[in-house]
Order: structure tokens, then C-alpha cells, then sequence
């Protein structure tokens, strides 16, 4: 006997070529042509579970508040460390500076592990889970790994993690502190996660892999679901994502998709694709109007270094379907929009997510943004994981004499530029 299904899921669909698969047994790639694959549902079944109404009186604050919309059969026994339910913290007075109706931050630092990334951690082991798959393995540039060590940790799972040599030990060090199995890899991301797909293949475990699994996307999607009903169930003009492998913005696009589907949103967002300069495959490909060619990725946003996306058909995909753009940030002007993002509004990004904010800033100065819009910038990470990068624009100040004269010969000399 098989595991349980859930009924609303109709199956998977190749984003490449089309073709459809069975949800049973749950597919990796398109067996035709190798392309991601993409979860469907039976939006009329669901309608007749879930209402908008109805989520109004759920006292479910995580993301399986949403559970009828995602591709697993139950929930983990445990939810009491939440994942999802996360702020959208409201800017009025930079809103204003802008000239936009509203501005948003989708605060996703605040997750267990302080990354998006949890969303697909935890659907992805509930799915294992109910296909007695004990062993998960995830290649990762770090976000990825600390949630599976995070979440499998709370869960009780074993997670194997391969990160390529270099990753910010701020990364590595929540990894091993939870118990995983951390194994660096003397590669890069790429070299990991074709590893990856062969250890799970040939030893039968569950792999974590953005780009092969659909899961991911169906996980992370629900934060376009809180979006929406933090929001009152009306889509933002524009959403700026960070994009790396893709898997996010895949991800952001089929959550306001199935809300259309499902007719509580009258709307898609247009989506923008954020890259740093140095690892800018999906936007080149955008820009080009072709398909994904890889990159040799170099830049500071270790989050979305990537020299292949592998979820690049889905990113694609949800910025031509939303009539989006693309858009690059070099790294100077991804740490200057951290420190700004943090003395400005009091949230701390890893260089990958402040990415969202410098892109933003680019776009404005481009006037790629119409006056009026409303906007939501997804902060996908803390900045905690990497204080290395965030100390390159802050100066430590040196100590004082502990008397009050020397305090505000210090004071006045820091405040000085502040009236100029």
C-alpha cells in the first residue's frame, strides 16, 4: 500500500514540452525531455475546501494553513517551531519618498533557519516523510542547508549536506550545530549538485535540489499565498525577487497563479528578476529573449552565485508570463543597499537578499516603476549568516576613555555630518 495522496493533485507537467506525469510515484525531471516539472491541482476541488473566508477564522499560522494547495497529503506532527506566517512590513514614509501607493518588505529573515528557504524544507520533508524516505540530501551555497539541518533537527530526520568549499562559515556553522551530515565539496555549487543527484539516485534518498524537485517550488510558493492575504487578496503591481537557481521566483509565480486559477486574485504581480552583474544567467537570457546559457558566477551574494540556474526554464517563465523584467546589481550596490535597507528600515539582509532592494533602487532611477504602483520586495535571508560582507561598509569605532568629556568629544564627532 502507498502513501496516502493528496486528492487535489492532479498531477505534474513539464514546463519544457508539456507533457503530463502521474503524481504516482512522484516524478524528479520530465522523463521526456528532462525539463522542471510543475504541480497540478484540481482548482474546483480545492475551491469547495478552502475559501478565502475560511482562512480568515484558521488559527494555523504557519504554512499549512495552505496544506489543501500543496502537493503532500497531511502535516508534520509537529509544527510548533513555524515555518511561514511570516511579517509584510509596511513602508509609508519610503512609499512616499518614491511616490508608490504602497511599499512592502516581505520580511523572510524571521523563518527558523532566517531564509525563505524553510518553505520548501518543510513540504519537502513531509514528502519524504510519506514516501518513507528516511535520508535527505541537498547540495546548497548555504540557506539550503542550514534549513534542512534546521528543520530536520525539529522533525527528527537525518539530512546529509553538500556545500562547495568556501561557503560563509556563518552557513556551515548552523549546519553542524543541528547534527547534520555536512560533507564540503572541493567544487562549486554545480559540481555539488550533480553529486547529489547521483547519491540520491543510487542510494535512495530524498533529494533536496532546487530544479529537480517540484516540490521546492510548491513550497516556497506559499509566500505569494501570504502575500495575497496579508494584502487582502490583492496582488501587488510589482514584486522584486533575488534570483540564483530560480527556484524562488518559480516559485512566487505559481503562487499568485494558482490564486487567479482559484479567482481570489484578479491579477499577476510583475515579477522582477534580480541578479548580481557577475552571476546574471536568467536576466541575459531575458534580455536576449533565448533560453539560459550558463555563467562563470562571481560576486559577494554567495545566495544567488550560480553558473547554471537549475530551475532557469520556471524563472524564466515568471517574468515573460507576468510581463516582468530583469535587472542586475553589481556588488558595490548590493552592499550599499544592505546598509541602507538596515539603517532605513531596521531589517538585516544577507548581499543575496538585499540584492531585492538594490534592484529596486536601480529600477526607480531607471523609471522602470510607474508613480502610484504598489511594490513587495521579498528579503529572502538574514544578515546574520554573513557578517563578513556586511562589516565591508560599517567601521568599528574605536574605544573612549570612560569619562563624560571624552564621550562627547567622541559624540560630536560622529554626529557632525548629520546637519550638513
Amino acid at each position: 500500500m502507498g502513501p496516502l495522496m493528496n486528492n487535489n493533485l492532479i498531477g505534474y507537467r513539464c514546463v519544457a514540452c508539456g507533457i503530463s506525469q502521474p503524481a504516482e510515484p512522484p516524478p524528479m525531471l520530465c522523463p521526456a525531455c528532462g525539463g522542471a516539472l510543475d504541480a497540478e491541482y484540481d482548482y474546483d476541488r480545492i475551491a469547495a475546501q478552502l475559501t478565502p473566508a475560511g482562512l480568515t477564522g484558521d488559527t494555523e499560522r504557519s504554512l499549512w494553513r495552505y496544506r489543501a494547495l500543496l502537493p503532500v497529503a497531511g502535516t508534520p506532527a509537529n509544527r510548533s517551531l513555524q515555518v511561514g506566517g511570516t511579517p509584510l512590513v509596511a513602508l509609508p514614509v519610503l512609499a512616499g519618498k518614491f511616490d508608490l501607493s504602497a511599499l512592502y518588505i516581505k520580511d523572510e529573515t524571521r523563518q527558523p533557519s532566517g531564509s525563505l528557504k524553510d518553505r520548501a524544507t518543510e513540504v519537502a520533508l513531509q514528502h519524504s516523510a510519506e514516501y518513507g524516505q528516511a535520508t535527505v540530501v541537498a547540495a546548497s551555497t548555504g540557506n539550503a542547508a542550514a534549513s534542512l539541518a534546521t528543520l530536520a533537527a525539529h522533525h527528527g530526520r537525518r539530512a546529509v549536506i553538500l556545500v562547495p568549499a568556501g561557503t560563509a562559515a556563518g552557513k556551515l556553522v548552523p549546519i553542524m550545530q543541528c547534527g547534520a551530515i555536512l560533507c564540503p565539496v572541493d567544487g562549486t555549487y554545480d559540481d555539488a549538485f550533480e553529486l547529489v543527484e547521483t547519491i540520491a539516485r543510487e542510494l535512495g534518498w530524498y533529494s533536496r535540489n532546487s530544479g529537480s524537485n517540484p516540490v521546492l517550488s510548491e513550497g516556497k510558493k506559499t509566500v505569494a499565498l501570504e502575500i495575497a492575504e496579508q494584502l487582502q487578496w490583492e496582488a501587488p503591481d510589482k514584486v522584486f525577487v533575488p534570483v540564483g537557481d530560480g527556484c524562488i521566483i518559480g516559485g512566487v509565480y505559481k503562487g499568485f497563479y494558482d490564486l487567479l486559477q482559484l479567482g481570489w486574485t484578479h491579477k499577476l504581480p510583475q515579477l522582477v528578476a534580480v541578479q548580481a552583474a557577475g552571476s546574471a544567467a536568467v536576466v541575459r537570457a531575458l534580455e536576449a529573449g533565448g533560453e539560459i546559457e550558463a555563467v562563470q558566477a562571481d560576486t559577494i551574494a554567495d545566495g544567488i552565485r550560480v553558473n547554471l540556474p537549475r530551475d532557469g526554464q520556471k524563472a524564466l517563465r515568471a517574468v515573460r508570463a507576468t510581463d516582468g523584467f530583469g535587472i542586475t546589481v553589481t556588488d558595490d550596490e548590493i552592499l550599499e543597499a544592505q546598509h541602507a535597507l538596515a539603517k532605513g528600515t531596521g531589517i538585516f539582509a544577507e548581499p543575496s537578499a538585499a540584492a531585492a532592494y538594490a534592484g529596486f533602487k536601480k529600477a526607480l532611477s531607471q523609471r522602470l516603476i510607474s508613480p502610484g504602483e504598489s511594490v513587495v520586495l521579498l528579503i529572502t535571508g538574514s544578515g546574520l549568516k554573513d557578517l563578513p560582507s556586511a562589516g565591508r561598509l560599517v567601521e568599528q569605532p574605536e574605544p573612549v576613555a570612560a569619562n563624560l568629556g571624552a564621550f562627547r568629544e567622541f559624540y560630536e564627532r560622529f554626529t557632525a555630518g548629520e546637519s550638513a
